[in-house]
């Protein structure tokens, strides 16, 4: 019913992250008889930095594997994976941490998707989400009913005089986690300046000092509504990183809905990693069906709870 929609942008965003090389987006093109090229499967590489359970690695994110519809049954996705793997290596990387919907031998974390209804009529149009046979849709419109603005004070688009704080601020929120990623300030500025339909990030300044207390961030991930005669496109919002000093966690998420929801977006995603489950009850977080698994390439590491980990793919 639903089919990501990733915009050109966002893969740029994504592909171009600080230290890529252009070998690690690896494509297959098909050449017809008339000399035109399609593509017909790709994977992608990043360098990332993971602190598992105080030890950094360097190590790459793997993501964006894909394979024509036409070219399923032609093993396509091994000969990407062993391509990628054999141009990392390349470079001196021998460990990667990627993730996917089904289960393989062994995850690190099985991570679970919740959603929270941000436009309850066009949701329910696309049969995103139901209504439980107690409730009628006044009813539901009211419950998920949000203020118009944003109620912390001080809050305001991040910019990039803040990456010096953001840095601080953020690296010493995630250090508390056993399993987390690691910033630099060239990564800090890549991934959280806002960037028009791709990207929002949002700080709070102590008017009286300046310094940056609090950061929320959340990107855009849109899907195509298959078959549907009169929305075609659902647009998403998935919470990226937070952190929350000068107020209480489930403040800042509460923040991030309202201005999700004034961005335009249909729904907030957010997965069960680090503290984001100690609000999705009071926030109205349905929880989604299926779960995220995370996986690490050439790399041990015991099984950790969603909550001890830092770490958001794509």
């Amino acid at each position: 019913m639903f089919r990501f929609d990733y915009s050109k942008e966002f893969l740029k965003w994504h592909l171009t992250a600080p230290g890529y090389y252009k070998e690690w987006s690896c494509a297959v093109l098909k050449e017809n008889k008339s000399g035109e090229k399609q593509m017909v499967g790709f994977i992608s590489a990043i360098p990332v930095h993971i602190v598992i359970n105080g030890k950094e690695v360097s190590m790459v994110e793997i993501n964006f594997l894909c394979v024509h519809s036409s070219f399923r049954n032609s093993r396509l996705a091994p000969v990407l994976i062993k391509e990628i793997t054999r141009r990392v290596h390349l470079k001196n990387i021998w460990q990667a941490i990627y993730t996917a919907g089904v289960l393989l031998p062994k995850p690190i974390a099985k991570c679970t998707y919740y959603h929270r209804n941000l436009n309850i009529q066009k949701l329910l149009d696309v049969k995103f989400t139901y209504l439980s046979p107690h409730m009628n849709l006044a009813r539901a419109k009211g419950i998920y009913k949000l203020a118009k603005e944003p109620t912390m004070n001080g809050i305001r688009k991040m910019q990039e005089k803040d990456v010096e704080s953001v840095y601080k601020l953020l690296n010493e929120y995630l250090s508390k986690f056993a399993i987390h990623a690691y910033f630099s300030k060239e990564e800090v500025e890549h991934w959280f300046i806002p960037r028009s339909k791709v990207v929002y990030t949002y700080v709070v300044e102590n008017y009286e000092s300046g310094e940056i207390t609090d950061m929320l961030s959340f990107y855009s991930l849109p899907s195509s509504v298959l078959n549907h005669d009169l929305h075609k496109t659902l647009f998403a919002a998935y919470s990226f990183f937070n952190v929350a000093t000068s107020v209480t966690y489930k403040e800042l998420i509460k923040n991030a809905l309202v201005l999700a929801k004034n961005e335009g977006f249909d729904v907030y995603n957010a997965l069960n990693v680090m503290e984001n489950a100690t609000v999705f009850t009071d926030l109205l977080f349905g929880q989604g069906d299926g779960s995220l698994k995370y996986y690490f390439y050439n790399y041990k590491c015991p099984s950790t709870e969603p909550k001890d980990m830092s770490l958001v793919l794509m």
